[in-house]
């Protein structure tokens, strides 16, 4: 009977702990999605998590400026293409990579990373590094609590856009 005690409350304090949450129950950056449509039956796809401001100070605090950011929450942002692209005038080939940014108060730098299926941090794939490119960086007229990557058609093209707190980071992407 001790032995089923000790079971019982060993699986009690395992389901109660914060870490279940990140097994599969409610997350506090839930997952989303966004799309670009370039015509002719190309796309591009990023999958991320979405976290919240809940009050902090999010570039400069939460997200510290210079260094590697895994552009979201949890599991590494995902950044798939169905067809050869161009991002800040470089060439991504047609396939599935992660994506990262380096946040500073006046200009981010896009990483495209050929390695996938990564936990977000820390960063440790340097060599798998696809491309860097600058994004633009704006302020936005008003907070925004979830961090929310868009894309926007233009031209032939979209723009890749993130926006959380008061800042908006974007890149134009055209198809090859």
């Amino acid at each position: 009977m001790h032995k089923q005690a000790v079971i019982l409350t060993l699986l009690t304090f395992a389901f109660a702990s914060p870490g279940f949450g990140q097994m599969g129950g409610k997350r506090p950056s839930p997952a989303a999605s966004a799309t670009c449509d370039l015509g002719a039956g190309k796309t591009i796809k990023t999958d991320y998590s979405s976290p919240r401001m809940r009050g902090r100070k999010i570039y400069g605090g939460l997200v510290p400026f210079g260094e590697v950011w895994r552009t979201g929450a949890n599991e590494a942002t995902t950044f798939v293409t169905s067809s050869d692209i161009e991002i800040g005038g470089k060439t991504v080939p047609a396939g599935s990579y992660t994506i990262f940014t380096v946040p500073n108060e006046d200009k981010w730098t896009l990483i495209v990373n050929k390695k996938t299926g990564e936990w977000g941090i820390p960063y440790k794939y340097e060599s798998d590094e696809l491309v860097r490119v600058d994004m633009k960086v704006s302020k936005l007229p008003a907070p925004v609590e979830d961090f929310t990557i868009g894309y926007e058609k233009s031209g032939s093209g979209c723009t890749l856009r993130m926006d959380w707190a008061t800042t908006r980071a974007s890149v134009d992407i055209t198809a090859k």
